[in-house]
């Protein structure tokens, strides 16, 4: 089943930031579970380090468990493999992104997400049937 939306991790980090009320509020909108959204297990990966190591006060660790099982594994649609890895090479080579940005995109086009949310990457940027858009 493919996913409407990709959300890249500084979505999800901004779900638990205090001190960006605006885009706290549009994170939290993306995520709604009743949305048709996706993420990779790189965003579970980079959202986890941050919430147990970034955050002015982390994360507690039952709660991260909780949080992974009910909201981000079941919207975890890619998992990694060696076309994952193949693809993000072959989109480093063409956008000059870093390769774990190149990832990103690569998962995003493997879910099947009509756009991808990032403040990362090049809002209005196209590749193949993606659309990149900085959702703040």
């Amino acid at each position: 089943m493919s996913a409407e939306y990709f959300l890249d991790t500084n979505v999800l980090v901004y779900a638990f930031d205090q001190t960006a009320s605006d885009k706290q509020s549009r994170a939290r909108d993306l995520l709604d579970v009743d949305r048709n959204w996706s993420i990779s297990w790189q965003v579970v990966q980079e959202f986890s380090s941050v919430a147990l190591h970034r955050f002015a006060k982390p994360v507690d660790p039952a709660f991260l468990k909780n949080f992974i099982e009910l909201i981000l594994w079941p919207k975890c649609r890619v998992l990694p493999s060696r076309e994952i890895y193949t693809r993000a090479i072959e989109i480093r080579e063409q956008t000059q992104y870093r390769f774990y940005d190149s990832l990103i995109v690569a998962a995003a086009i493997e879910s099947g997400a009509n756009y991808l949310f990032s403040e990362d990457l090049q809002d209005g940027r196209a590749y193949g049937g993606l659309k990149i858009e900085n959702p703040f």
